[in-house]
């Protein structure tokens, strides 16, 4: 097996998958007439700035803030809600996420913890027995939304662009539309049969019962004028408000389509959920690794404390290849499942330790674990391995894949990793009347139960679990690399694998990124790309793996800052049709 460094590994990781390293000209920042030529690359290298978001129009709001004299973070939520048009199946104002940011001037790394919250009268029990696919597109799926808090939290902290003046070029591209590309198409032709049982979704996304052409031009004036009021009015008019009213309303007497068969449930949510919501700045995890410090979420994210336990576990390992980042992976997977969520007493600092890592390191041996295999006991009080018996198998709860990710980096050096999402694609499938957004369904990330003792069943106030994991790399103090993906669970092993090939593989980013995937997340059988099948499927599978087909799996964003005030922007080549990377400037 190849081991730590070695190119070798990259280019045959890299075989049968196209990697298109797309560098803009140095040229003048654009004109606003220039501007909108501009196309969808997935690669950009250069100086004052850069963004990458899966989305042109995303990206292009960024970078207007950042050459307007905006920093990291005013651009990120400029991004954020520019997403919210155009990627409105992904993220919106009424969802949530997490924020990652390097600020530049203090040399330290802050997290904001936007992440939506169970009402007042959810209990443990509250979803028990209810079928997951009737639970998504309910209003008892809806959790209080945590974005707009977040946003007010992230520029009061670290900004200097008021809520109003962040939300104007997403105003703008709501007013003037966008055009509909295929992902967009397919996505609406796949909430279909939901949509129209819901009339105020049906509305806006299938006007006259058609689905948006390819090609055309969509607007959503609603939204627009949502925004606008939100950016006079500020965040009490959603938390406590007259928005906040509406949203209780939709979710308590959800708009169902006359005649429909479907049951959409009603929800919990009251207006004093909304008026108690906080967003709330946590410590970030951090992590050594290759002598680099990789900072990420805390709970109830499990994002930065399994990406980081398995980083641990695979430098504690005397080498590094495809087998044991499935292995490292599985074991992290496992202690997640046991101790990670929004309850008091998460082990972190021991999940982190060396120690910990270390006796979980030596179960990995030349033979996959058997999985699911047991999490480990992470007490402070290590010694030899552990050996621990196989668990039995429980279903590993469903997260929806529709996240969306986007890094910023500024003149200054401030960096931002941000993942937005509303959970499943299309979130629960009702557009609040009148205002132009979805409802996210985040409340079925939680463990549906039975499950006595799960520390991530629902309860009044807990924020639901998370995959999500924004992370950024500083060595010497100074930021390396941001990263980070939609995916659900597979989240957390794409920012891993992405992470891996870059260090030990001898990647650079953009071919990391690119490269096929594969994810093992505590499960019998490994999920991977076709290219990671064809290249790695004989070898694993003489070594114990069973993998099985998935076709895509994240679609990630990256920056590496490469010195002298250079920076590599980097998006998707392929997946979900492909991202965009922008800089401020191609020359200094």
């Amino acid at each position: 097996m190849i081991g730590r460094g070695s190119a070798v590994l990259a280019a045959a990781i890299l075989a049968g998958s196209s990697v298109l390293l797309v560098r803009p000209a140095a040229a003048a920042p654009p004109g606003p007439g220039q501007q909108q030529q501009q196309e969808k690359r997935p690669v950009a290298e250069g100086y004052g700035g850069a963004v990458a978001t899966v989305d042109l129009d995303a990206s292009k709001a960024a970078l207007g803030v950042l050459r307007r004299g905006g920093n990291a973070i005013d651009a990120a939520v400029a991004a954020a809600a520019t997403l919210g048009v155009t990627e409105p199946y992904s993220a919106g104002l009424a969802g949530g996420g997490y924020i990652v940011y390097y600020d530049a001037r203090h040399r330290r790394v802050h997290t904001i913890d936007g992440r939506e919250t169970a009402p007042k009268a959810m209990r443990p029990t509250s979803l028990e027995g209810i079928p997951f696919d009737d639970a998504v597109t309910s209003g008892l799926s809806a959790g209080v939304p945590g974005s707009v808090a977040q946003w007010e939290l992230a520029l009061r902290r670290f900004g200097t662009l008021s809520l109003g003046e962040a939300l104007k070029p997403a105003i703008e591209v709501a007013s003037r539309g966008f055009t509909v590309d295929q992902t967009f198409h397919d996505q609406t032709a796949s909430n279909a049969a939901r949509f129209k049982d819901l009339t105020s979704t049906a509305k806006l996304y299938l006007p006259g019962g058609a689905l948006p052409a390819v090609g055309s031009t969509f607007r959503n004036p609603e939204l627009a004028d949502t925004y606008r009021q939100l950016g006079r009015r500020g965040g009490s008019w959603l938390y406590g408000g007259r928005l906040g009213a509406e949203i209780v309303a939709t979710v308590k007497r959800p708009p169902v389509t006359p005649g429909s068969t479907r049951t959409v449930r009603p929800g919990l949510m009251e207006l004093s959920d909304l008026a108690a919501y906080r967003a709330v700045e946590r410590a970030p995890t951090r992590v050594t690794y290759e002598d680099n410090d990789v900072y990420g979420m805390p709970p109830a994210s499990s994002g930065g404390s399994t990406v980081g336990e398995a980083l641990n576990i695979l430098q504690a390992l005397p080498r590094v290849g495809v087998h044991e980042y499935l292995e490292a992976s599985k074991l992290a997977f496992a202690d997640r499942g046991k101790y990670v969520g929004d309850i008091p007493g998460v082990p972190l600092r021991q999940l982190l330790s060396e120690g910990f890592a270390k006796e979980r390191a030596c179960l990995v041996g030349e033979r996959a674990i058997p999985a699911p295999a047991a999490p480990g006991d992470p007490d402070g009080s290590y010694g030899p391995c552990r050996a621990v018996p196989p668990e039995s198998q429980k279903p590993t709860p469903a997260e929806g894949p529709e996240t969306t990710h986007l890094v910023v980096a500024d003149r200054w050096g401030n960096v931002v990793a941000y993942n937005i999402t509303i959970e499943s694609t299309g979130g629960n499938g009702i557009v609040v009347p009148g205002r132009g957004f979805l409802l996210n369904n985040e409340l079925t990330d939680f463990t549906f139960g039975p499950a006595p003792g799960d520390p991530n069943l629902p309860g009044p106030g807990k924020r639901p679990r998370s995959s999500m994991a924004p992370t950024i790399v500083l060595k010497n103090g100074e930021p390396l690399l941001a990263v980070g993906s939609p995916g659900g669970s597979t989240i957390i092993t794409t920012v891993l694998q992405i992470l891996v090939n870059r260090w030990d593989f001898g990647m650079t980013l953009p071919q990391a990124l690119a490269a096929p995937r594969a994810t093992q997340r505590n499960t019998a059988q490994t999920q991977a790309e076709q290219g990671f099948i064809d290249r790695y499927g004989p070898e694993l599978t003489a070594r114990g793996h069973s993998l099985v087909l998935n076709p895509e799996i994240g679609a990630a964003t990256g920056l590496e800052f490469l010195g002298g005030g250079r920076v590599q922007a980097v998006a998707e080549p392929v997946r979900r049709g492909g991202g965009s990377a922008l800089v401020v400037s191609g020359h200094r």
